[in-house]
């Protein structure tokens, strides 16, 4: 099956997540696949759930309703990860797509990944950081807003100078050229961006790019040569370049 071939089933979990990029979510994932299922769990009887309310309809979003049993406990969780282990077993779907800024769902990626489906996770930028790294890919909400009056005080993504600051980041990307590389020490920018998703949760999204070249262009790290009549990039990192000296 095609990456973009998969059917994909959304879950959301409207007590820990802001409705304002739920547009934004479902134009990611249909890059890639069909979100056949699209659940929202939360206690519609609250009037904290209000802006969500207006998002249902129009995105195609079925509401499933959760009391709160007992106050200060969250009963939606409960029924969000019930959810999505029946769907796992229905073997009707191809991946998940988790909408929450909640880390106790974090066990919940980690047994859908064990199964061999990826999960893609939406949340705020305080969700923590166990359940952000434990997804397949993960997005920052803030980076989907499109509609102005939306946007929070930065407009989220970092600038070019900024990138090479982010040592982490830096990391990841070296490894991956490294991994990746020819004999000549040149690597495919396909195989570059292969290795990065097998072992993290970038998306170049969260540094306000669409893609992971303009990532590596934008960091000024790497060598970058386009090949076969300008259709395939290769990237080399740069010999002195490297924060710190390199390593």
């Amino acid at each position: 099956m095609k990456p973009n071939d998969m059917r994909i089933a959304l879950l959301i979990d409207c007590d820990n997540v802001s409705h304002i990029a739920i547009e934004g979510v479902l134009s990611e994932l249909a890059k890639h696949g069909t979100v056949n299922v699209r659940h929202a769990h939360g206690d519609w009887k609250s009037s904290h759930l209000s802006g969500w309310i207006e998002k249902l309809h129009p995105n195609a979003v079925r509401p499933i309703q959760q009391f709160a049993y007992t106050t200060g406990k969250n009963a939606t969780d409960s029924a969000m990860i019930i959810d999505a282990m029946d769907l796992l077993y229905s073997q009707n779907i191809d991946a998940f797509a988790l909408m929450t800024s909640d880390s106790d769902f974090t066990p919940l990626v980690m047994r859908i990944l064990e199964s061999g489906m990826p999960v893609y996770g939406f949340g705020e930028k305080k969700t923590p950081s166990p359940f952000v790294h434990a997804c397949s890919q993960f997005i920052f909400i803030e980076n989907l807003i499109t509609k102005p009056e939306a946007l929070p005080e930065k407009s989220g993504g970092l600038s070019k100078l900024d990138l090479t600051q982010d040592a982490d980041l830096i990391q990841l990307l070296r490894n991956a050229a490294d991994q990746t590389s020819d004999i000549d020490g040149w690597s495919h920018l396909s195989k570059v961006g292969h290795y990065i998703s097998n072992t993290s949760s970038f998306s170049p999204i969260n540094y306000g790019y669409r893609k992971i070249s303009e990532v590596l262009r934008a960091s000024k790290l790497f060598d970058i040569e386009m090949r076969h009549d300008n259709t395939a990039m290769f990237v080399r990192p740069k010999g002195n370049s490297w924060p710190n000296g390199g390593g």
